[in-house]
């Protein structure tokens, strides 16, 4: 039966560290703090009052717009905020109510903040990306199926296959091909979800960022076969069908 109170709560909160990450999103690729000064529009600089703060609901009272100048707020806002509700009430529903949960709906944060700073400047901050890889490398306590073997199996096969990818890419073509963040990137999905997750991860991030590609040069206006598209979003993605389908997918592929 569905505690519909408990799914209620875990939404609220999800969407509430979803209103963190947006905060993350903009201020981190700036090299600005994450905690002072508190909310402000990035147009008229006018600080946002708590009640003009509040996840999803602000963004339909304002109508989409900031209460000082009246500038469009961007509708991806409220959308991280419910994206990021939603993960906490399907993480329950999958894990139940156990540490997984909080290891899981953690690393999927992370990956909501990397995957939007990569799509919008195309780069994955080492200040995200290489202390996280030390901090779930703690998944060998969460986890289950992991042990300390299989969390530096992960990490070496995650950033040691992206590496040798960008050093033939480089040697051949003499340019790079893909940056360093992803390579640190895998190696964190690697520290969370083992040698199994990355290689789940690396093949479905793989698809979903050709797929991607060939809709950009298809339907994109100006889209072009040298588009540059960050890789970033697609392993992450990855990560997160693993977390949810991976064992599925691959006992369905497999037999």
């Amino acid at each position: 039966m569905i505690d519909y109170t408990l799914t209620l709560i875990l939404f609220i909160f999800g969407a509430c560290i979803g209103s963190f990450l947006n905060v993350c999103i903009f201020r981190i690729p700036e090299k600005l703090s994450i905690v002072f000064p508190g909310s402000f529009c990035p147009i008229c600089k006018k600080n946002i009052p708590f009640y003009c703060n509040i996840p999803i609901l602000s963004y339909l009272f304002l109508r989409g717009r900031c209460k000082n100048c009246k500038t469009p707020i961007p509708i991806r806002y409220p959308l991280i905020e419910i994206l990021t509700g939603i993960f906490p009430v399907f993480l329950f529903f999958k894990f139940g109510f156990t540490p997984v949960v909080f290891f899981w709906f953690s690393f999927i944060c992370v990956l909501i903040v990397i995957s939007l700073i990569d799509f919008d400047h195309q780069i994955i901050p080492d200040i995200i990306s290489i202390p996280c890889i030390f901090i779930f490398a703690s998944s060998a306590f969460f986890i289950p199926e992991m042990s300390i073997k299989s969390v530096l199996l992960g990490i070496f096969t995650g950033g040691g296959i992206l590496y040798t990818v960008a050093f033939v890419y480089f040697k051949l073509k003499k340019t790079q091909g893909m940056g360093g963040g992803d390579i640190k990137l895998l190696a964190m999905i690697g520290a969370a979800t083992g040698i199994k997750g990355v290689l789940f991860t690396l093949f479905t991030g793989s698809l979903l960022g050709t797929f991607a590609g060939i809709f950009a040069i298809l339907f994109v206006k100006g889209g072009n076969r040298y588009l540059k598209i960050p890789f970033g979003p697609y392993l992450s993605a990855g990560a997160i069908i693993y977390i949810f389908f991976g064992e599925s997918l691959i006992q369905w592929y497999l037999y």
